[in-house]
């Protein structure tokens, strides 16, 4: 096969609907898999950046809130869910500096790599603090503020997520797809918290929470090694 027929191996080989292609060929989604203008990168880069702002925002009035009341409640469960935050603040503010720059390509393996070690630093603190609860080392109160929080969380975060990994995709950006997974990985958590301090609260099952937490610790390790190998997008 000469090199003038020979497709293109990247395009031959690439399954994710987040690729921009040469054809106008709707992708998995529905979407179509042309390239952006460049008046459209434009917009998308501006996007991206808006959405960052506003994740970044959230998520430190999040973390204070939630380690705030994590400590008042002696809640372990609590204190991960705020330092989850600061891991989205770090994810997003990567994506930020990447696409500060006047080539964002040329920042997103950078990028992406923070996104993987906040990933395997949420997973790490996640498993080690279940274990501990599991076998008693931390006993929590009540804490209405930490349910309010987890709630309002489960409503928001995955509307971020979804505006975020749709901008990403159609720009093809692996760091934009990738850091919209850490949001919605947050939206787990905020979800395994309400029902953890939720069981807790009406029945006094302790072990609830520390046994759901550990499964988002496996998914958390699962999307860390995606981050690193670049596999969020093509």
């Amino acid at each position: 096969m000469s090199d003038d027929t020979r497709p293109d191996r990247a395009t031959a080989t690439c399954a994710e609907p987040c690729c921009p292609t040469s054809d106008a060929t709707p992708a998995a989604d529905g979407a179509p898999t042309t390239r952006p203008t460049p008046e459209r990168r434009t917009t998308l880069h501006r996007r991206i950046r808006l959405l960052v702002a506003a994740t970044i925002t959230y998520n430190v009035v999040e973390a204070v809130v939630a380690i705030s009341a994590g400590h008042i409640a002696s809640s372990a469960a609590l204190i991960g869910f705020g330092l989850d935050s600061v891991i989205e603040v770090a994810s997003a503010t990567a994506v930020a500096w990447q696409f500060s720059g006047a080539d964002p390509q040329r920042r997103e393996r950078t990028a992406l790599r923070v996104i993987a070690v906040s990933f395997f630093a949420l997973a790490a603190y996640v498993a080690v603090e279940s274990i501990r609860s599991l076998f008693g080392a931390v006993e929590a109160d009540h804490s209405t503020v930490g349910i309010v929080l987890a709630a309002l969380s489960l409503l928001i975060m995955p509307f971020l997520s979804a505006a975020q990994r749709r901008t990403g995709r159609e720009l093809g950006s692996t760091s934009a797809v990738a850091d919209s997974k850490q949001t919605l990985l947050c939206t787990y958590l905020s979800a395994v918290l309400l029902a953890g301090l939720l069981v807790h609260s009406l029945f006094g099952w302790s072990w609830a929470d520390p046994v759901a937490a550990l499964v988002i610790a496996a998914v958390a390790l699962r999307e860390g090694r995606e981050a690193w190998r670049g596999r969020h997008c093509c």
